[in-house]
């Protein structure tokens, strides 16, 4: 599977409300003043960065999401290895400026 279908798959979950926050996720939302809703609201909106297939758990994919309030974070979403939903918030935080190019779109 390609990283975009992959990323219409996540996106489609989402709206379906066919998705859960980890409890890692939850804790790095509230650690930098994210919304969940804006999270969910933005998705369809988001761009791939980064994509992994076979990542240990099952497959991830790595977002570039812009918020109503004009923040840009990243969020890392997942589906269980094996499973076809739901789809899982694994992470989300703001990109160090540090370890990302200006638009926090390339590492560095």
């Amino acid at each position: 599977m390609s990283a975009v279908k992959f990323k219409s798959r996540i996106v489609r979950l989402v709206f379906a409300a066919r998705y859960r926050i980890s409890d890692h996720a939850l804790d790095a939302l509230i650690d930098d003043e994210l919304e969940r809703a804006d999270v969910a609201d933005t998705i369809a909106e988001s761009e791939v960065l980064e994509f992994y297939p076979e990542f240990g758990k099952g497959p991830a994919i790595l977002l570039l999401q812009i918020g109503t309030d004009g923040r840009t974070f990243h969020t890392v979403w997942g589906i269980p290895k094996g499973a076809t939903e739901p789809a899982v918030l694994i992470t989300a935080y703001l990109p160090d400026p540090g370890k990302w190019d200006d638009a926090f779109k390339v590492r560095k």
